[in-house]
This record gives C-alpha cells, structure tokens and sequence, in this order.
C-alpha cells in the first residue's frame, strides 16, 4: 500500500509535487484502508514527457514483439489474479466471489481479446491501386477511468495503448486507487519499457482536466459520466486531439408475454442489481407488454425480495454496498423522488437492508406504474432501482425504449425469434442483449447518442488508437 502516496512516471514509483491527499475508505464500515495521493498539473508534465520520450522508441517495436509483451502480462496478471479481486472487495465493495469472477476475470479475458485481435491485425494493407495504407499507433494518450468498474475499464485502455505502440498517461479513478496501484506493478514486473505507461493519482477537475487540456497528448480516452464527459471534449478541443468516450445509459429491457416470464423476468431483475446497479449499462428501465404486466411486476417484486444483500467478504452470489456516501445520498434521493412521482413501490425503498447498520448499503428497490416521463424513468441512478413501464405493442415499446438521451445498450425478451431480428435492429443502442445474451471478450463495447463514441474490446478496441497513413507512389518506385 505504500505505492498510493506515490506516481508511476517512467518505470519508477516518484513522490508527487503535489501535497495533497484523500483517504480510501471501506465502504463496509467506513474505516480507512489507505491516503492516496492527488496530483497537479506538474505532476501531469513529468508523466506527459515521460510518455513522450519513450513513444519515439516503443512506437518501432515489431508487432511480434508487442505480442511477446502482451503474453508476459498476462502471466503477471494471473499471479497477482487474487490480489486484485481483493482490492476491489476492499475498495468498492465488490463482492469477493462477484470480484473474482467479473470484476478481475477482466484482466485475463480483454487481454485475451487484444492479444486475438492484434495478431490479426494488419498494419500494412496494399490497395489495387498500387497505393499503401498503414496504421500506425496515435502517440501519447491520456487515459481516465471510473471506479465502478476499476481494473475492467483500466485495462481497456492501456491494453491497446501498449498492443498498438502507444504510450499513455493513466488517471485512474481515486476512489478506488489500489487495484490500479496493483496493475501498475503487473505492468512493471511484466517489463513495460520506462515511460510507456505512466499513472496520476487525481481529481477529474485538476489532473483529468490537465491532461485533456494537454497539448503533447495526442488522444484522450475517457469512461465516467456524461457530464464529465462534455468536460473532458471541451477541455480537448483547442488542440483538436482525438477524443472517445464511454459515458452513462439508462438502458431499456423490453418483456414480450411470448418469452418464459418466470425465467427471464427473474434475470432481468438480477441484471440491473449486478455490481449493486453501479454498471452504465444496466437495464434499469423495464418495458413490459400490457397482457402480461401485472404477472411481471409480481415476479420482479419476487426476485428483488430474495436478492440478498451482504457483507462482500461472503462468498456468494449476493450485493455488497455502493461505493460511497455521495453515491448512498444520491440514490436515496432518486427512491425519494420515484415516491414523490407517485410511482408504486413494489419492493425495497427507503433506508438501508434489515441488519446492516453502518456501511453504504441500500436497498433492492423496484417502482411500477412509472411513465417515461418520470425522472426516476430518464436519470442514470446508479444503484439497484428498477423502473418497470407498460406497454401495448411492439410499435410503442421501441418507441419508448428510443425515448431516451442515452443508447448504451438494450435489452430483449421474446420467444419470437423474427420479433427479435426485427426490434433490435430498430433499437438506438450500441448493444443488444436478446434473452440473457451476454456480452463476450473480443467483442466492441460503446454507445449511440450521449452514451459517447468509439468502442472498447477487441479490434475495433485497437481502431481508436491508430492513425491511417497513405503512401503513394511506392509502387513506381
């Protein structure tokens, strides 16, 4: 832990040249696991140049070479699997059996995906023409990420930075500083040449705002809220870098009386509690068709009863707390607004579980009878709150479900498979889930409309931090 008071600039661990810190605190029981420290501009310029110096070597390293690099991760990465689950048990409350299995697999499996999509990617491609194109890496890139989702998020970014010969300034979230603490040391161990990856410590408005602002980064990457988001573009825009942007959802799931209710209602359910609903992702507005609404609203009240909710030391499939108290006070302010809309809770509300007294746990809350007018139907909470909506056909579902600023993603019941083909193709999101279809390793992740731009994962993970050069004339040489 005593890397936290600590930055990672050019393959060393260097005291900050700024004086400020901020306490990590369990969010079990509010004890202080650790003092993290914040940076400052100066500490963002001696990151940058560091970054800079090492591109122009790293930049010429064979894709074989990269391979080798991404490989030697990887065996770092699954001896210190463990660690890295624990910190985030610790430092955002994940459930330690939900840690292991999510939350750190990320580290294993989108590092399988890179390496997949890098030995297939082609970085010269001749054109009939006789012209040449070639990819090559972007340069310097500023990387921010959110504490929802910690190490998944991290190595979604600085994965393809190092697949594709970049070189980056990591600002991790600083709420949850010690698994990113843990991935800069597998990076170390696994030989990341000094320089390419670098990590501040920061606050958004000083450090991330630094960094967008930064005129020897040549893209910034950024996952967190939409709010931030416009923050991180506009501070962007007078060096015209290249910016992508993974931002907030407020995703639909729409329930067809032709699917297996008890089966898919149940999940759905269990969906939007995942990670306590603290995912962007998460199907929190459910879209129920009107001939089966009342036997739906009865199984989701069912499934949210019986999700349980305790201490993340357990193992177990159960939800542990939200992260901290400016996230406990906002979503006790959303159920309090979903009551005062009039919408009818079915389950949870108020206050915190029965027998769990301290700590920033809440409660598995579902509001029926809600309109797509209502704030609790329109704003991201960022909890386990589900806003379940009638509809009457198919035509007024998706228009419902489009009815949104977000489109991250969406979700499908049906036992119609044309139904199906046919409604997600008319869906505004950039995934769709059709009854419990996951999301895979390798595949691309982002948003249409102020869900962001770009994607994450695999090939297209590997697009954003490539440039296209091309050479004319070679053939006639």
């Amino acid at each position: 832990m005593e890397n936290l008071s600590k930055f990672y600039v050019n393959g060393e661990w260097v005291a900050p040249c700024s004086p400020d810190t901020m306490p990590v605190l369990n969010p079990v029981n509010v004890k202080q696991l650790g003092e993290v420290a914040l940076g400052n501009e100066a500490d963002v310029d001696r990151a940058v140049a560091a970054a800079v110096a090492a591109f122009d070597h790293f930049s010429r390293w064979t894709k074989d070479e990269r391979l080798a690099l991404l490989k030697r991760i990887r065996a770092v990465s699954e001896a210190r699997f463990e660690e890295l689950a624990q910190a985030m048990r610790m430092e955002m409350g994940a459930p330690i059996t939900m840690a292991r299995e999510a939350q750190a697999d990320a580290a294993i499996g989108h590092l399988d995906g890179f390496i997949a999509a890098l030995e297939r990617l082609e970085e010269s491609e001749s054109f009939d023409n006789g012209e040449v194109l070639l990819r090559e890496p972007i340069g310097v890139c500023g990387l921010i990420t959110p504490w929802n989702w910690p190490i998944n998020q991290v190595v979604l970014k600085v994965l393809p930075v190092i697949a594709t010969g970049c070189t980056c300034v990591l600002k991790p979230s600083e709420h949850t500083p010690i698994s990113a603490m843990i991935y800069a040391e597998i990076l170390h161990e696994a030989g990341v040449p000094a320089g390419v990856f670098n990590m501040v410590n920061g606050t958004g408005p000083v450090v991330g705002s630094a960094l967008s602002r930064h005129a020897d980064i040549q893209m910034m990457s950024f996952t967190g809220s939409t709010r931030a988001g416009t923050a991180v573009t506009q501070d962007a825009a007078p060096s015209v870098k290249r910016v992508t942007l993974e931002l907030g959802g407020k995703s639909p799931n729409l329930i067809f009386a032709d699917c297996d209710l008890e089966a898919r209602v149940t999940q759905s359910v269990a969906e939007c509690m995942f990670n306590t609903g603290q995912s962007c992702d998460a199907p929190t507005r459910l879209l129920v068709e009107r001939s089966c609404y009342d036997e739906v609203v009865e199984i989701a009240q069912r499934a949210a009863e019986q999700t349980r909710v305790d201490d993340p030391e357990l193992e177990g499939d159960h939800l542990g707390p939200l992260f901290d108290q400016i996230q406990f006070d906002r979503v006790q302010t959303m159920i309090q607004v979903g009551i005062d809309e009039k919408a009818k809770l079915v389950a949870g509300g108020l206050g915190r579980p029965e027998g769990l007294t301290t700590g920033w746990f809440v409660r598995p809350t579902i509001f029926a009878d809600v309109t797509n007018d209502m704030r609790i139907a329109r704003e991201e909470i960022f909890g386990p709150v589900l806003a379940i909506i009638p509809f009457e056909n198919e035509a007024e579902a998706i228009a419902i479900a489009n009815d949104t600023p977000y489109g991250l993603a969406a979700y499908l019941q049906t036992g119609d498979s044309e139904r199906a083909a046919r409604v997600a193709r008319q869906l505004r999101a950039g995934a769709v889930h059709i009854n419990g279809g996951a999301y895979e390793y390798g595949s691309p992740f982002g948003g249409y409309k102020a869900s962001g731009n770009g994607r994450e994962g695999g090939e297209m993970g590997l697009d954003d931090f490539l440039e296209t050069k091309m050479i004319h004339g070679l053939s006639a040489q």
